[in-house]
């Protein structure tokens, strides 16, 4: 991805890719997909909100949560590990 700012357009297709990823990834202890489906929850939600952009604070708690969630995922789910981080660099460039 740019250095330009992320669009919610470009954020929805990342999460889109998550949920897809999730489905196809069968062995995913439940544990982490339920944290993953309530990280990708909370951030479909902040796209929602208007105010979203302006509070800002969100992206290092959600990214904080997703990079520990990539690196669970790394090995056995590769796929899903390179779309969260994909997701993670979104946020941040998109101050969510």
């Amino acid at each position: 991805m740019s250095d330009e700012r992320v669009s919610d357009a470009t954020l929805r297709e990342l999460l889109a890719r998550v949920h897809r990823r999730l489905g196809q990834a069968g062995s995913v202890d439940p544990g982490s997909r339920k944290l993953l489906t309530e990280l990708v929850g909370d951030v479909d939600r902040a796209l929602a909100r208007d105010s979203a952009r302006a509070s800002g604070g969100a992206a290092g708690a959600h990214a904080h949560r997703l990079e520990s969630l990539a690196v669970r995922f790394e090995a056995d789910h590769p796929g899903l590990a390179e779309v969260i981080r994909e997701v993670i660099d979104a946020l941040v460039k998109a101050g969510i």
